[in-house]
């Protein structure tokens, strides 16, 4: 895949306070980002014409009149460069090209063994990338992320223990994916990315939500504000091994007992079923099982979302969000969720619950890949700072769109 680049750029702060709310569905003409930025129309003016200048931003067309002349329509260009959305998975991985609007082009979903190592799965993930852009007439990449499961250092954007990956630890992803394809890269949990991917087409005044990945692994990614929200390390948010209280003490990967991880997450519904004669590969199966009326299985998972919703209780009782979403394969059992929905009600004050929206993912099969991306686009639209989070491939000199 032949890497093609060209230098983003400089933002200034104006730029930046301009973009904002126009890659959030905030404001879409000069007038609407003149009250919401607070700015004076001619220097919004001034922004708009030279982010248009660059590239960066384009006219879609005439909007509607309020009396006078009717404004002209703005949109972040789609066409500026493409990326490859990549949602890593224990049993499937997600692929994608997603524009420079944050739109989806196209998609393809296989099945990856991760005990391969980083090098062999992420040259699977370029040849795939490639057919991908092929099939579909897309030009050649601009950009890459992924959305990885498990825990990404904000310090140095390295895989710390992941549980269900052997081998990655200490793996700087983006680096060795940015040095695969040739073009610069970034990596973020997925739980993380799951959460960015519901700000995408969804109520932009719902600015603090909290996302639970229940597959395979339980995490959980936070949006406070309308962005992100990681903390120093990269982990806040991360509910996998907060310890259920009263617990029995089944050992966790990370060395402790009664983390929610080990008792509540789709490996470990598999593995007790398993051990109680149910013939499961995976948590579907579990699921499939609770649906056609198995007694085990409708136990297991009620006590699953039992124990997840004492734990989210708690994170909802402190944090009061305008949404909860509960995605994963764990999503699909009616079981599970209902148990969460019943213990936040319980365990939570009224006046948190009564706006509290419990939902499921508004992107299911995509969510992860287009969060991944606006991860990557965030930091390319953001301040310098935010870029330095992007890995350049070898020998490369500017930041690529």
């Amino acid at each position: 895949m032949q890497p093609r680049s060209s230098v983003i750029p400089t933002l200034s702060s104006q730029d930046l306070a301009v973009l904002d709310p126009l890659r959030a569905g905030i404001a879409s003409s000069r007038a609407e980002l003149a009250a919401t930025t607070g700015l004076s129309p001619s220097t919004v003016t001034a922004r708009i014409d030279q982010l248009i200048s660059a590239g960066v931003v384009v006219e879609t067309g005439a909007g509607d009149s309020r009396g006078g002349r009717r404004p002209r329509r703005l949109a972040m260009r789609g066409d500026a460069g493409i990326l490859g959305g990549i949602d890593l998975g224990i049993e499937r991985t997600t692929l994608g090209l997603v524009d420079y609007a944050g739109d989806v082009i196209a998609v393809r979903h296989l099945a990856l063994d991760l005990a391969e190592g980083p090098r062999a799965v992420f040259q699977r993930i370029a040849d795939e990338l490639s057919g991908l852009a092929a099939e579909h007439g897309a030009p050649a990449l601009t950009g890459a992320a992924i959305a990885l499961p498990g825990p990404v250092s904000g310090d140095t954007g390295k895989l710390v223990a992941p549980s269900r990956m052997p081998g990655w630890h200490g793996v700087d992803a983006a680096a060795t994916l940015a040095e695969i394809l040739g073009v610069a890269a970034i990596a973020g949990n997925d739980a993380n990315c799951m959460a960015l991917g519901e700000l995408v087409g969804g109520d932009p005044e719902a600015v603090n939500q909290i996302f639970v990945k229940a597959g395979a692994g339980i995490g959980s990614g936070v949006v406070a504000g309308g962005r992100l929200y990681t903390g120093r390390s990269g982990a806040a948010g991360d509910i996998s091994h907060v310890a259920v209280p009263g617990s029995s003490p089944v050992p966790c990967s990370c060395g402790r007992t009664g983390c929610l991880d080990a008792l509540a997450s789709g490996s470990a519904l598999t593995r007790a079923a398993t051990e109680a004669g149910r013939e499961v590969v995976d948590v579907g199966a579990v699921i499939e099982l609770a649906r056609d009326g198995d007694a085990l299985a409708m136990r297991l998972l009620r006590e699953a979302g039992t124990m997840t919703g004492g734990v989210l209780a708690t994170i909802v009782n402190f944090f009061t969000p305008d949404r909860l979403v509960i995605g994963g394969s764990l999503s699909a059992s009616d079981v599970f969720v209902a148990a969460i929905r019943s213990v936040l009600w319980a365990d939570s004050l009224p006046m948190v619950t009564e706006r509290l929206e419990v939902a499921v993912p508004r992107h299911p099969e995509t969510g992860g890949l287009q969060g991944a991306a606006r991860l990557y686009l965030d930091a390319v639209f953001g301040p310098a700072s935010a870029r330095g989070a992007l890995r350049l491939p070898a020998g490369a000199g500017a930041v690529v769109r």
